[in-house]
């Protein structure tokens, strides 16, 4: 059954002054708080622990974590969220490119430039088979590789890039404020393979201002992780990425540079742009393939059991830095034991709630967030509890590490009536709801929330602003833009005793209030009208 003909039954065609009225005050009472300091901090100390080993699925690290999220929701009471089990179990394959991986490009004059690995490039291939090449495919550049005629944009406009290899801009272009969903990675790979290229070759360059050569290095260097094949088989047969002074030099080659096809690139009405180079390469790859599971605990509701508020954190992180995965460990404090640990708290105090909430509260650890969201892709492809009697998701994902803010981010603001929820519990605390700062970023189709969003269920993804109650909104974007470029995916991101987590314990004070609000009502709450996820009905995805 659709949704809104479960609105219907409950006599709900309201807008959102009805919605407002509606939410109302909480009928449960305050359970003996959890979010305390030390409560915090104990859970990330042991998430982000070396014990853990940085929780890469697939690895023994990944196997503790599992282990010990398993134990804390039995220590809450929790139930299984699986049937009789804790864990759903999902397929993946690691593919991973041996260090020999080559890639030189050739000018017509025959002049030919080997790039190294790692160093100034990156390279991998989706398909699962032992060896990928690339033999003299002419070189052609796109831009940023968008394709969305919503907007008036197609990057691959009169261009036939058909077993060819493009070039592609990271990031999103400038003063462009759709164009999140479009700067990530991913995306750009697929609508490479859309349109017939072979191989799909990602420029880092300044004005992107994305994550790190480092982080993105410690991400794809030493194995990719994807769902297994038949997808595997319509992807180009290599990609990757060109680390920006790398780039700079090929297009030197080619009389351009970086900063100019970028300049040109943010230009509506641009054309691909062949660079008179061939591009060679050659990946061996080794193929496993394994299960990670997501865990899933319930904690039933007093009233209306059939009904689930979803509560999201991915524990999976990055495991081990170096081609071999024997380096360093990137603990990945931030991202995500944060998140992982404020799921835990929550579940402790919806179980410590006197009475217990109407709805039921689901909490979901999915796996493997850091490579697709492959986790929560097979969670809402094989749902445990359905999605038409799914509330809506929560979606924790680096919580807030600093003070206090006046302010809350908001991803996907104005697009859903979880903004009136979200309002009610910010009015409680004194914050202002502002969208989120950076949009570009695309953080929100880079999170878990985004597959439940893409089968119609209402999301909220949302956490501590920029305007730091003690030092204000320059400080606090200050400290955002340091952590991108010097802790995000790298060994930077660790815990220290000297964090100040009152942030994130009022992000998850904030979190709570909108789960009890929405346990607390009859309403299913909607996308509004000019959302994109509008009008999706709530299923399982084909």
């Amino acid at each position: 059954m659709l949704r809104r003909l479960r609105r219907r039954r409950w006599g709900v065609i309201c807008g959102y002054l009805l919605l407002c009225a509606c939410a109302g005050e909480p009928r449960h009472a305050e359970p003996p708080s959890v979010f305390t300091d030390e409560g915090f901090r104990a859970q990330v100390r042991v998430l982000a622990s070396d014990q853990f080993a940085g929780r890469r699925p697939g690895t023994p690290g990944a196997q503790k974590t599992v282990d010990y999220l398993v134990a804390q929701f039995q220590r809450f009471g929790l139930k299984p969220g699986n049937g009789n089990s804790y864990l759903q179990q999902v397929p993946i394959v690691e593919v991973t490119a041996a260090a020999d991986a080559s890639l030189s490009f050739t000018a017509p004059d025959g002049a030919s430039r080997a790039l190294r690995y790692a160093k100034d490039m990156i390279v991998w291939s989706p398909r699962e088979v032992a060896t990928s090449l690339l033999v003299h495919s002419p070189v052609v550049f796109v831009g940023y590789g968008i394709d969305a005629p919503a907007h008036a944009w197609n990057d691959y406009a009169g261009a036939d890039v058909r077993g060819k290899t493009v070039i592609v801009l990271s990031g999103a272009p400038p003063g462009q404020p759709w164009a999140g969903r479009y700067g990530r990675p991913a995306y750009k790979f697929d609508e490479a393979a859309r349109h017939g290229a072979t191989g799909v070759l990602l420029a880092r360059h300044a004005g992107a201002a994305g994550e790190a050569w480092e982080a993105i290095v410690n991400r794809d260097v030493g194995g990719i992780l994807q769902a297994p094949a038949p997808a595997s088989r319509d992807r180009p047969w290599i990609e990757g990425w060109l680390r920006s002074d790398a780039a700079d030099r090929l297009l030197a080659g080619a009389g351009s540079s970086v900063a100019a096809v970028a300049a040109r690139a943010g230009r509506p009405g641009f054309r691909a742009e062949p660079l008179g180079l061939y591009a060679d390469a050659q990946v061996h790859s080794q193929i496993r393939r394994f299960t990670s599971p997501n865990v899933v605990a319930l904690l039933p509701g007093r009233r209306y059991k059939r009904e689930y508020v979803v509560y999201t954190a991915h524990w999976d992180h990055l495991g081990r830095a170096g081609p071999d995965r024997r380096g360093p460990v990137l603990h990945g404090a931030v991202d995500n034991a944060s998140g992982v640990a404020g799921l835990l708290l929550l579940a402790q105090s919806f179980a410590r709630a006197e009475p217990p909430p109407d709805r039921s509260i689901v909490f979901i650890a999915p796996t493997a967030a850091e490579y697709g969201r492959l986790g929560s892709a097979y969670y809402v492809e094989h749902p445990t509890f359905p999605l038409p009697d799914t509330v809506a998701d929560i979606n924790l994902e680096m919580l807030r590490i600093g003070g206090p803010t006046r302010d809350i981010a908001a991803t996907m603001f104005g697009q859903s009536q979880m903004d009136i929820y979200l309002q009610n519990a910010a009015d409680l605390q004194g914050r202002v709801v502002r969208s989120e700062p950076e949009p570009w970023r695309g953080l929100y189709y880079r999170s878990d929330a985004m597959n439940f969003a893409r089968v119609g269920v209402p999301t909220l993804y949302a956490g501590g602003g920029l305007d730091d109650a003690a030092m204000g909104p320059r400080w606090g974007r200050e400290r955002m833009d340091g952590y991108f470029a010097h802790r995000y995916r790298q060994v930077g991101d660790r815990y220290l005793p000297s964090w100040n987590v009152r942030g994130a314990l009022q992000d998850l004070q904030l979190y709570f209030d909108v789960g009890r609000r929405l346990a607390a009502t009859r309403k299913f709450p909607d996308w509004n009208s000019n959302s994109e996820f509008h009008g999706v009905p709530a299923r399982a995805a084909d």
